[in-house]
C-alpha cells in the first residue's frame, strides 16, 4: 500500500475511493487525514489528500450555487490561446495590466481588496489572443487564498505581478513558497511523467529518459497500489520514484512563469529593479513594466508565446485558401497532432500531407503523420473520408 499505510488509513482511503457522492468522498478523505501516518514517506499523499480535500469542497459549493441559479466565480473557462493567471499582493498593480491590455472593464482602485473575484480580459498579440485571468490578492489570513491558488493551477502559464513600491524579492518569495506549499512548482524539472489512464490493457512502462531509483515493475506495482490498473506512463528526462508518485496524485505540477515587475514609474524604481535581478535566480522572464505609463507592456504577447512553446498552425483544403485562425499547438507537435486537432477520422484515413512554412524543405513538402511542424506552417492534409 502507498505510503506504508496503516490498516485504518487504507480503509478510510478505500472508502474515499468507493464514495459516490461529493459529500461522502469529503467525509472520507476528512477521517483518513485524521488517521493517516506523518511521517516523510507520506508528504505525497497527505499533499494530494488535503488538496483533493479543497477541490471537492470548492466543487460542493459551486453545485449548490448552481442548484439556487448560481456559479462559482472562481471557474473560469479557458479560451483564446492559452490562460494566464497574474498573481500578486494586493495593490501589485493586476487590474491595471488588464484594463491596460485588453478590453475588459475592471475597478482600479488603491483600496486593497478592490478585486475579490477573478476579473478576466482578452489581449491581442499578433493574429491570436491570451487570457488574462487576474486572481484576486493574496495576503496571510485571507479567506480565498486557496481560490487564487486554484486559479494558477489550473492556467497554462502564472505571471507573477511585484510592486516595485514594496520589496520585490520579498514578494517574490512569498508567492514561490505559498504556490509550493499547495504544490506548484516553478522550476522546471528535470523529466517529466505522463499517466493516461485507460480502460483495459493493463500497465505500460515506457521510458524516453531515465529512472534513477527503481524499475518497470517498481512503477507497475506503485500504479497497482493506487488501484490503477491500466494506464500507459511515459517517462521523460531524469525521473525518480518519488515523481512518478506525485504524477500519481497531482501534488506537484510544475507551472510555466513570467516574472512582471510593475510599478516602473514610481521613485526609486530602478534601483529595486537592479537589486531584484542580483538576487533573484530563477529561470524565469522578467518584465520592467508600467501599467499607469502603459511602457513594456507590448513584450508580453511574445514573451508568454515564448515561454509556452507554442506554435501557430494554419489548416488549408486541397486547392483552397488557408484558414484564418490557426491551431495552437506546443512545440513539438507534428502532422498527426494537427490531423488530430481537427477529427480523428483524419488519422484513421490518413494518407499523406502538404507543408508550406519554416518546417518545409521546399514549398508543398509532401510529408507523413511523423513531420514535426513549426510556427506558421500551413498544412493541407490528404485522407480517405
Amino acid at each position: 500500500m502507498p505510503a506504508n499505510l496503516t490498516p485504518e488509513a487504507q480503509a478510510k482511503l478505500a472508502e474515499y475511493s468507493e464514495a459516490k457522492t461529493v459529500e461522502a468522498k469529503i467525509k472520507a478523505l476528512e477521517e483518513f487525514l485524521k488517521v493517516a501516518p506523518k511521517h516523510k514517506g507520506a508528504e505525497n499523499l497527505l499533499y494530494w489528500a488535503r488538496r483533493r480535500l479543497a477541490e471537492l469542497k470548492e466543487q460542493l459549493e459551486t453545485e449548490r450555487r448552481k442548484k439556487k441559479g448560481g456559479r462559482n466565480p472562481f471557474v473560469v473557462e479557458k479560451e483564446g490561446a492559452a490562460q494566464v493567471v497574474l498573481f500578486g499582493i494586493p495593490n501589485s498593480g493586476k487590474s491595471s495590466i488588464i484594463a491596460a491590455t485588453t478590453r475588459a472593464k475592471v475597478e482600479i482602485s488603491p483600496r486593497p481588496y478592490t478585486t475579490l473575484v477573478p476579473a478576466v480580459g482578452m489581449m491581442p498579440y499578433e493574429d491570436i489572443h491570451f487570457q488574462l485571468v487576474e486572481a484576486p490578492g493574496v495576503a496571510p489570513g485571507v479567506g480565498w487564498l486557496h481560490r487564487s491558488v486554484g486559479l494558477v493551477r489550473n492556467a497554462d502559464l502564472v505571471a507573477l505581478v511585484l510592486d516595485l513600491s514594496l520589496n520585490p524579492i520579498k514578494q517574490y518569495k512569498y508567492l514561490k513558497e505559498l504556490l509550493e506549499e499547495s504544490g506548484v512548482v516553478l522550476k522546471k524539472p528535470e523529466g517529466r511523467v505522463e499517466i493516461n489512464r485507460e480502460r483495459a490493457g493493463g500497465i505500460k512502462v515506457v521510458i524516453m529518459g531515465e529512472l534513477v531509483d527503481g524499475d518497470v515493475d517498481e512503477v507497475k506495482n506503485m500504479l497497482r497500489a493506487y488501484r490503477i490498473h491500466s494506464a500507459t506512463v511515459k517517462i521523460f528526462g531524469k525521473v525518480s520514484m518519488d515523481d512518478v508518485e506525485k504524477a500519481i496524485l497531482g501534488t506537484h505540477q510544475y507551472k510555466p512563469s513570467v516574472i512582471i515587475l510593475n510599478k516602473a514609474d514610481v521613485p526609486g524604481a530602478e534601483e529595486k529593479v537592479k537589486e531584484f535581478l542580483k538576487e533573484y535566480g530563477g529561470e524565469a522572464p522578467v518584465l520592467v513594466v508600467s501599467a499607469k505609463e502603459r511602457r513594456g507592456l507590448e513584450e508580453l504577447g511574445p514573451t508568454f508565446f515564448k515561454v509556452l512553446e507554442l506554435v501557430r498552425v494554419y489548416t488549408k483544403r486541397p486547392n483552397g485558401p488557408k484558414a484564418d485562425k490557426p491551431l495552437i499547438l506546443k512545440k513539438g507537435a507534428t502532422v498527426e497532432d494537427v490531423a488530430r486537432s481537427i477529427h480523428s477520422r483524419m488519422v484513421e484515413g490518413f494518407k499523406f500531407a502538404k507543408v508550406w512554412g519554416p518546417s518545409a524543405k521546399y514549398p508543398g513538402e509532401r510529408v507523413g503523420l511523423e513531420h514535426e511542424v513549426a510556427d506558421g506552417d500551413v498544412v493541407e492534409i490528404h485522407y480517405k473520408g
